[in-house]
């Protein structure tokens, strides 16, 4: 795997894609909801692939782009593809069927406390100190109040395991992100592209599952939903995302699930008449803080506060 240098710069261009990154991924929780009631969970998916890699596929002819052709690249590009669409957005869409929109982003925003620990065990720059470990306990203990405990004792009340999925997504977005360093020298239109259309390939089988032309003509809302899935939270997310990767690194670019929440919640609360709890405030408040720590933030708050030198 290619190294990454040790620091990783998140300047005001870095920031500022992150804070649009976030409001197109939130804007997908929106969207599922949308699509959950009309369309099976598959189906969603292979369709928000397919027309994300037919627009990206346009795109690079437009702008007379090469896409590689050795064998290892499309295999890394499946793997990328794998983990970072097909599994995730499966988990994703199918909990949003199960549980509100905006907890189930508030659950992804646990993805850089897995990023840190997926850091920690396959590179040899990013180890755990015990900053980060603060971070890492903040973050799963945040979890486990979102999820709460008479959840955890109560396996049959229903919600338990589609939240369990957010908590895998997150796990799996970290592990792609890892992965994803080895895209660093390639344009960042060019990954995108690959990893979607090897998406889309590896979802051709579900059409077999669902049959998505014996369904009903979904409504416009749903087509609208599903077009602006596709083009916006998905083509347009990962062509910002992949720049962002290349230039700050995984851990970063991994801070955007921190900010989706906010427009998700907000979203399904003005949209889709969802309610916002203290639960939900608190375990959001402690997977914050968790964040916080893991990039530095809690501990020079800390030693401010204190009057203490910073190293």
């Amino acid at each position: 795997m290619p190294a990454e240098p040790a620091a990783s710069h998140m300047g005001a261009r870095e920031w500022s894609l992150l804070f649009l990154l976030s409001i197109l991924w939130g804007g997908s929780f929106f969207f599922f909801k949308i699509l959950g009631a009309e369309l099976p969970t598959l189906t969603i998916v292979f369709s928000r692939a397919l027309l994300a890699a037919v627009l990206l596929n346009l795109v690079m002819l437009a702008r007379r782009g090469v896409m590689p052709t050795t064998p290892k690249v499309w295999r890394q590009f499946f793997v990328m593809g794998f983990l970072n669409n097909v599994l995730p957005f499966a988990l994703l869409v199918w909990a949003e069927t199960k549980i509100s929109s905006g907890l189930a982003s508030i659950l992804n925003a646990t993805t850089p406390v897995f990023s840190v620990l997926a850091a920690h065990f396959f590179t040899t720059h990013e180890r755990l100190n015990w900053s980060k470990g603060v971070g890492v306990l903040f973050g799963l203990f945040g979890v486990l109040v979102l999820i709460g405990p008479s959840m955890l004792l109560n396996t049959g009340s229903g919600q338990l395991i589609p939240e369990l999925a957010c908590v895998l997504t997150a796990l799996t977005y970290a592990t792609a992100g890892i992965y994803g360093r080895r895209f660093k020298e390639m344009p960042s239109l060019t990954v995108a592209t690959g990893q979607i259309t090897a998406s889309t390939i590896l979802l051709l089988p579900s059409l077999l599952i669902d049959r998505p032309w014996t369904l009903p003509n979904p409504s416009a809302q749903a087509w609208l939903a599903l077009i602006a899935l596709a083009v916006f939270s998905t083509a347009l997310a990962y062509i910002i995302y992949f720049r962002i990767l290349a230039s700050a690194g995984a851990t970063n670019v991994m801070l955007v699930t921190l900010l989706v929440p906010v427009s998700a919640i907000l979203l399904g609360v003005v949209f889709l008449n969802e309610s916002f709890t203290m639960q939900a405030l608190l375990g959001m408040l402690l997977i914050g803080l968790g964040l916080a720590a893991i990039d530095g933030r809690l501990l020079t708050a800390v030693r401010k506060l204190i009057g203490a030198p910073s190293r």
